[in-house]
């Protein structure tokens, strides 16, 4: 059998904690924050978590 190749893509955008629970990024942190409040700005640099739901599928595409 030849081995699974993980999604690169899902590589690049997700890290699996140490607890098990999977992080991602946050979208609208790249350009033009000045349009963004100070609340959103500060919102999206805290660590955020998927879902348990999706944490399967995530997992299963990382290897």
């Amino acid at each position: 059998m030849p081995k699974m190749k993980s999604v690169k893509g899902a590589v690049k955008r997700f890290k699996v904690k140490k607890n098990g629970t999977v992080k991602r990024g946050t979208a609208f942190r790249s350009h033009i924050l000045t349009k963004q409040d100070a609340g959103t700005r500060r919102a999206n640099k805290t660590p955020k978590v998927i879902a348990k739901v999706d944490a399967a599928n995530v997992k299963a595409m990382i290897n």
